[in-house]
């Protein structure tokens, strides 16, 4: 089943909401970053509530978040621009953990939560809009609640997660989003917080086969979906950009480049591609400075 997200509306319980399925993108992130399970699961985290965010506003954006906690895993990023595209990386891909109780995940301990949560939202104005919050858990879906009641001043409940098999594999990436509206009530606040309470782990209901609209309506009989769109992992990276990113280490480095290594190979770190650019390439560029 190919990745999407829907959003919908519950009338009845005066709520917005919104769910996705990122198996196959957050797969394809492990393979470009080499990512360990706890790796995998975090940025798999991150990726489907950055998705989600980013469907909340009509206009399509360049959103980037940001996290760092102070764990092992170092900053982590993500980056959309709306349009069901994301690309991001996390600095230390060869994290894993796993909670000795339990058996899962340990996101929390590899992300840290001595840290903040950052939403950078380029609307094409002068100046992008910032908003940041202190991390809470590090397990990215309380970070991300957290940031909604605090930034947005919109109560949110924030379900995400990933499964990943014995190889490393990603076998169910996903999550939903529940934000009450100004008209809710004490009663689908209590009847939200039940749901919820008896949800199974998101990642079980993807990996069961359960599409987004099924989870949404396993939580809400009456849901009604408005929009639905189909995502994936992209980079936007080029020889082209990669070129201009030269530019700015100035004239002495692009000679030392010259003179010393006669040319340069460039690694873009949303995905790992490489770019070659000779000696000749490095002089035409320092030309233009």
């Amino acid at each position: 089943m190919k990745d999407y997200l829907v959003r919908g509306l519950v009338n009845s319980k005066n709520c917005r909401v919104f769910a996705c399925k990122t198996t196959n993108l957050v797969d394809e992130a492990r393979k470009h970053h080499n990512l360990w399970p706890t790796a995998s699961a975090a940025i798999g985290r991150m990726m489907s509530a950055t998705l989600m965010m980013a469907k909340m506003n009509k206009n399509q954006e360049k959103m980037t978040v940001v996290i760092n906690g102070g764990g092992p895993i170092g900053t982590m990023m993500t980056v959309t621009n709306g349009d069901g595209n994301i690309k991001g990386f996390v600095a230390n891909p060869e994290v894993h953990y796993t909670y000795n109780d339990t058996g899962k995940l340990a996101v929390g301990v590899a992300v840290g939560h001595e840290g903040t949560l950052q939403v950078i939202r380029d609307m094409g104005l002068k100046e992008p809009f910032t908003g940041s919050v202190p991390l809470q858990t590090g397990e990215i879906g309380d970070d991300f609640g957290y940031y909604f009641a605090v930034s947005e001043q919109t109560p949110s409940v924030v379900s995400v997660g990933v499964l990943v098999n014995d190889t490393n594999e990603v076998l169910a990436s996903g999550g939903f989003i529940i934000q009450l509206l100004p008209e809710a009530i004490e009663e689908d606040i209590d009847y939200i917080e039940k749901v919820v309470a008896q949800c199974p782990p998101v990642s079980k209901l993807i990996n069961e086969g359960k599409s987004p609209e099924e989870i949404l309506k396993q939580l809400f009989d009456d849901v009604e979906i408005t929009e639905k769109q189909d995502l994936f992992f992209k980079c936007d990276c080029s020889k082209e950009k990669m070129g201009k990113a030269l530019i700015t280490v100035g004239k002495d480095e692009l000679q030392a480049m010259i003179d010393e290594d006669h040319g340069c190979e460039l690694s873009c770190q949303f995905c790992n591609k490489k770019y070659q650019f000779s000696e000749e390439e490095l002089k035409e560029i320092k030309n233009r400075l």
